[in-house]
């Protein structure tokens, strides 16, 4: 629960001052945004209801409510992978491309990835959720996870999933790796931008700005990678439960920490913000 509160507190801070900061009111800022709104849902959907059947002592869940929780984490997690990348682009875009950000990267251009990347993350869930939830049951019912995570209510199928499991490898390979080498890309070509900057204190504006979101994309998508491309021989429950912390609790915690302690901008907005409550 200090875990969620902290989560919730600095996800919802963070989408405040953007919104209440006209100097935010960028591309940038507004993907920040919808990332910490997609954290914000992530913890809602997986940690309220291990709290309530931790402290009730009732560890049941709902077939219905299964597969909503089983929609909304991996609708959110489809959707966190694709705006990371795009924000991977804004950035080569603002670093490499300075002069024509503003065409490249307009308010119009900001909306629709974010409309992409939550849309493409919502049609992704909607088909394994379905597919997933119209299998056969047969057998036990008993969940070796703290929520209704895909490999784990994909151990309790009856019958030969084999195909399936083929078509969500080739799903999980799309959805993690054509983001992994956007972002490579993108940071391959701002690294040798900021190389032929001359001038010192341009090349740490440029790292600076680059760190916070680089720490986020390693953090997010090394635990996805962990979780999701491994063959089913080779997991066992405990490295799935691990693998789902990071990128399900830790992750969302640490990302409005992060870009806060680590972005000059949304700090002074949030001295601006604190200064302005002090003295009213």
């Amino acid at each position: 629960m200090l875990v969620f509160l902290t989560a919730v507190s600095g996800n919802s801070l963070t989408i405040l001052l953007i919104c209440a900061d006209p100097r935010l009111h960028t591309p940038m800022y507004f993907l920040l945004s919808q990332l910490s709104l997609m954290d914000l849902m992530h913890v809602s959907t997986t940690i309220p209801k291990m709290a309530t059947n931790y402290l009730s002592g009732k560890k049941s869940i709902s077939f219905v409510g299964c597969a909503i929780q089983h929609f909304m984490y991996l609708s959110l997690g489809g959707a966190e992978c694709i705006i990371l990348a795009l924000m991977s682009y804004d950035r080569y875009v603002a670093i490499c491309h300075p002069l024509r950000y503003t065409v490249l990267m307009s308010r119009r251009v900001g909306v629709m990835m974010a409309v992409i990347s939550w849309l493409s993350g919502s049609v992704d869930s909607l088909i394994h959720t379905s597919i997933l939830m119209s299998f056969p049951f047969c057998g036990s019912r008993i969940i070796h996870h703290f929520y209704c995570e895909f490999p784990a209510v994909l151990k309790l199928v009856c019958g030969n999933i084999t195909l399936y499991e083929s078509i969500v490898y080739i799903c999980s390979v799309v959805l993690l790796l054509l983001p992994i080498i956007l972002v490579s890309t993108s940071y391959g070509l701002i690294l040798h931008s900021v190389m032929q900057m001359r001038s010192a204190g341009s090349k740490r504006n440029a790292f600076a700005t680059c760190s916070s979101h680089l720490i986020v994309v390693s953090l997010w998508f090394g635990a996805s990678m962990f979780t999701y491309m491994r063959p089913r021989s080779q997991r066992t429950p405990l490295q799935d439960k691990v693998g789902s912390v990071f990128y399900s609790i830790i992750t969302p915690t640490l990302n409005p920490l992060i870009y806060t302690l680590r972005n000059k901008d949304v700090a002074k907005a949030l001295k601006k913000v604190l200064r302005r409550d002090l003295f009213t």
